[in-house]
């Protein structure tokens, strides 16, 4: 069957060329839209600029054809062949593609947004600056593929092999990556911004000023990775394995990295502002300073030359309030501290986290986690529903006025009087009779003595606040006044 038969058929409303042989044919600009070209072979044909809009092209040999600037949007490729085949600038928007076989194919500025790539091979392929916006790429393998100044936003790329592909400059930002294969990746300046790289596999790789910035980097590997100067604020890093990681100069200003691995790497001048320095591995590593400034400006550096330095400094306690009540917590009493504290939350979201509750015999323990400078204000508003709050709101604002110095810093704060002021303002905006009045007025469990502690991350306690029968069941407390500050 020839070129001229095909188009006269086609003309004649007849579309089906299945399992026909159009092998190096030219087909260059023929418009064979919505035709069934299922398993024909057109190996080494031209088909530059040729329209095969909606085409059945599956299982179809297409190895070594040139489809240049061919428009093949929604058309069905199910493993189909393109071996070596020049998509160049081609438009493949919203194809099937599930199981086809792109080996070392050229897909330079190629259109595959929204297209259907599951499991499909572009090993090798050249992707340079080809959009996959919204493509499914589900366990696809594109291990040394080169996808440089690629657009895969919100692209789905779970358990896909990316092994050693050049993916520098590429747009990740929102895309699932969960348990992908990222070895030896080139990803230099890649955006990954709020990307889920959980699990992933990234080890060796180089991601040296790459935007990771509210991505999901949880159990992630990253052994041997080169984060240099990357961008990881407010990251998910929890129990990544960073061991021998090179994170000189990153920025991790309020990323969470709770049981991650740095044995033996590198974060010197690394910005640190809000991250928490509880329940790391840190064995070997090397950290010359590091950069506390909230902007990341090296206005507040830490220098931490020998690892006798860095150790503690690198493996503080969880900073914890503690607020101890001389009552065991029951139902009723349990849904009126919730609902306080929900009511709370809704102006001030310090408190949005839920305090863990432990429940004893004679005593109930709220434990609140927070940052050290975070402490003096969980403790203000977590004693609210109870009638010991202004006693010890007034000690607490009283040990404000008398921390000084190695004392501040210890406790994270910078600016006393802008924290007075910030308490201040919590204590007029909250009204504590209007705080579930009806139900917490009649539970005892409120009005019983409470002890508050506030514990930072070098293992300082401060008593904020100890009633004076707290303790002593046998005395009658209720005929008691609270303990001024």
């Amino acid at each position: 069957m020839d070129v001229t038969e095909i188009l006269t058929r086609y003309a004649a409303g007849i579309k089906d060329f299945s399992g026909a042989n159009l092998a190096e044919t030219n087909l260059s600009g023929v418009n064979l839209s919505g035709a069934n070209l299922s398993d024909a072979n057109l190996s080494v044909a031209n088909l530059s600029g040729a329209c095969l809009s909606g085409a059945n092209l599956s299982r179809a040999r297409l190895n070594v054809a040139r489809l240049s600037g061919a428009n093949l949007s929604r058309a069905n490729l199910t493993q189909a062949n393109l071996n070596v085949a020049n998509l160049i600038r081609a438009d493949l928007g919203e194809a099937e593609m599930t199981r086809a076989a792109l080996i070392r194919a050229e897909l330079i500025r190629a259109k595959l947004s929204g297209a259907t790539l599951v499991e499909a091979n572009f090993s090798g392929a050249d992707l340079r600056e080809a959009a996959l916006r919204g493509a499914n790429l589900r366990s696809a393998n594109l291990s040394e593929a080169n996808l440089r100044g690629a657009f895969l936003t919100e692209a789905i790329l779970e358990g896909a092999n990316l092994n050693a592909a050049d993916l520098s400059r590429t747009d990740f930002s929102g895309s699932n990556l969960r348990q992908t294969e990222l070895k030896q990746c080139n990803l230099n300046r890649a955006n990954l911004k709020g990307a889920d790289l959980s699990g992933a596999n990234l080890r060796w790789s180089d991601l040296s000023g790459a935007n990771l910035s509210w991505a999901n980097l949880s159990d992630a590997k990253l052994s041997g990775a080169n984060l240099t100067g990357a961008d990881l604020s407010n990251a998910n890093l929890l129990n990544a394995s960073l061991v021998y990681a090179d994170l000189t100069q990153a920025r991790l200003i309020h990323a969470d990295w709770i049981g991650a691995d740095l044995t033996g790497a590198t974060l010197t001048g690394a910005k640190l502002h809000a991250v928490s320095r509880v329940g790391l591995k840190t064995q070997g590593m090397i950290c010359e300073w590091v950069d506390l400034s909230p902007e990341g400006d090296r206005s507040e550096i830490v220098h931490l030359r020998l690892e006798e330095d860095s150790q503690p400094f690198f493996n503080e306690a969880l900073p914890t309030v503690q607020i101890f009540i001389d009552a065991p917590l029951d139902l009723n009493a349990n849904l009126a501290l919730i609902s306080t504290y929900h009511q709370i939350a809704q102006t001030y979201p310090a408190l949005s986290k839920a305090p863990s509750i432990e429940v004893g015999v004679r005593q109930t323990a709220l434990t609140f986690t927070g940052s050290n400078s975070e402490l003096f204000i969980l403790a203000y508003i977590g004693i609210f529903p109870f009638k010991d709050a202004a006693a010890t709101q007034a000690n607490i604002l009283a040990l404000v006025n008398r921390l000084k110095g190695d004392d501040l810093k210890a406790w994270g704060i910078r600016e006393p009087k802008r924290i007075r002021q910030l308490l201040t303002a919590i204590a007029q905006s909250i009204d504590p009779a209007k705080l579930t009045p009806s139900l917490r007025s009649k539970l005892s469990f409120f009005q019983s003595p409470t002890q508050t502690l506030a514990i930072n991350s070098s293992n300082q306690t401060l008593h904020l606040y100890d009633h004076p029968t707290f303790g002593k069941p046998l005395m009658n407390q209720g005929t008691l006044m609270p303990q001024e500050g």
